[in-house]
């Protein structure tokens, strides 16, 4: 369970891997790291983790310009994760640092596998954490692999570039990996010059694992045939992080050429680019609204059936993270919502109402809004559509159907079906961007009612793609 004290390579001195890590921090956290913010170390143990953890509170105790902390993960997998557990709890009682452990049930049998739900769960964990900076202890020679494992899978060039030095998160604190363009004979150095131990993880060794094998038999051959094989491939590393970083850009400027009034994209001029710039600017979109990288063949296929869409028509693309519409001549990106209630809602004077994921306000007010003087005396709901509604939301025209009304005001068909509906009686009083019934609206001075529909995941403030 336990490592020690590891050979060291002969072009690196102890003492000199100790000022580098030092140094190499020091610079990383300079422009970063704020003073008085809340520095947390993942800590698993093993010796990278924990050299990242003890230069970390080396350098606090010289200069505390910031609140260190650690997080450990318990998965439980391996009989010795109790055991892991203690030695973390009592290597960060020794260092003066507050640890946190978090025990978390991995699904063994799911079609994601094992190691893609650890590492899920284990960056929920993450995203929960107390803490302005979340520190990973990925070093180059964890980049060398992660370049090499995707571009073995096929990657594009975002995903070649291996793993970022610095991410946000959608939650959470920012990631960071300060040892990132640190080797891993000099981390080993470190752990030699301060006598530590650390905890060895005996799946690290099982060559099932591909990522194990890589590291174990495929970069030991490849370093001996093209010696400094890993430092090109690093280099590699950056040249497409900085590739990818263009071709965002690219996609940023088609995206603001493509821009209706609306804010949603143009669909005339998305398929007038070519089908590079067309992919790339698709899988931009799908990204920024939180999809997942989307694989290569299903956005050909979305590309050739958007290609087909005239204005008049729609069409809708679905993938597991959401959809695709093409809708009165624009795109609209749609994250999975939850369902909204299949049935009715009673209102009886809540504040407010849930309406799937999402919640109805009901504020009091005078003047305005519905007339709470005509909703007495019969029971108020709320339901979805069900089909023949009809609304008179403007007094000088007649009753019209709810579906005519949907249409004048653009509302998407795909959106009409999560529209909350208020009823009293059997009358239609309300409906979520369309408004009030006329009858039913609050004169000068008399008590009203104001209803407004709460999303639950609004778009992100500055981006400009449709998320309803």
């Amino acid at each position: 369970m336990v490592g020690s004290k590891r050979r060291h390579c002969a072009e690196y001195s102890a003492s000199a891997a100790v000022r580098q890590i030092q140094q190499t921090l020091s610079a990383f956290l300079a422009v970063r790291v704020v003073p008085a913010a809340r520095l947390c170390v993942a800590l698993s143990g093993g010796r990278d983790s924990l050299v990242l953890l003890h230069a970390l509170a080396e350098l606090r105790s010289s200069n505390p310009a910031f609140e260190l902390s650690a997080v450990h993960v318990h998965h439980g997998l391996s009989t010795n994760a109790d055991a892991w557990a203690g030695f973390c709890t009592d290597f960060c009682a020794r260092c003066g640092v507050p640890l946190e452990i978090v025990r978390i049930e991995v699904p063994r049998a799911g079609v994601e596998g094992l190691e893609a739900a650890a590492r899920r769960l284990r960056h929920a964990v993450f995203a929960n954490c107390s803490a302005d900076w979340l520190a990973l202890a990925h070093h180059r020679d964890d980049q060398v692999e992660t370049v090499l494992f995707r571009m073995l899978r096929g990657a594009g060039v975002s995903g070649a570039a291996g793993m970022p030095a610095e991410r946000h998160q959608r939650d959470g604190p920012r990631l960071i990996r300060p040892l990132l363009e640190v080797p891993s004979a000099v981390i080993a150095l470190y752990a030699q010059e301060h006598s530590l131990t650390w905890v060895e993880d005996e799946s690290n060794s099982d060559l099932r694992y591909r990522r194990n094998y890589l590291r174990h038999e495929l970069m030991p051959r490849i370093e001996g045939q093209f010696p400094g094989a890993a430092n090109a491939l690093a280099r590699a590393g950056h040249h497409f992080a900085e590739a990818a970083l263009l071709l965002e850009e690219l996609a940023q400027a088609d995206r603001a050429a493509a821009a209706m009034p609306s804010g949603r994209i143009d669909l005339a001029y998305f398929n007038s680019l070519s089908t590079p710039r067309a992919r790339n600017l698709l899988r931009f979109e799908l990204l920024s609204a939180g999809f997942r990288g989307p694989d290569a063949r299903w956005l050909d296929e979305a590309l050739r059936q958007l290609s087909t869409v005239d204005t008049a028509s729609e069409t809708c693309i679905r993938s597991a993270d959401g959809e695709i519409h093409a809708y009165r001549g624009e795109l609209h990106v749609l994250r999975q919502c939850p369902a909204v209630p299949a049935g009715d809602v009673p209102w009886c004077g809540e504040e407010e109402l849930p309406w799937g994921a999402d919640r109805v306000t009901f504020t009091p007010t005078t003047g305005a809004g519905i007339n709470r003087h005509r909703l007495a005396g019969a029971p108020l709901r709320l339901t979805s559509r069900q089909g023949g509604e009809r609304l008179q939301p403007d007094p000088q025209r007649p009753l019209r159907t709810l579906k005519k009304l949907l249409q004048e005001a653009a509302v998407p068909p795909w959106e009409r079906l999560r529209l909350p509906l208020l009823w009293c009686g059997e009358r239609l009083v309300w409906v979520a961007g369309i408004g009030a019934d006329a009858a039913f609206a609050c004169p000068p001075g008399e008590p009203g009612l104001l209803l407004a529909w709460q999303r639950a995941v609004p778009p992100p403030a500055g981006h400009l793609f449709s998320q309803r």
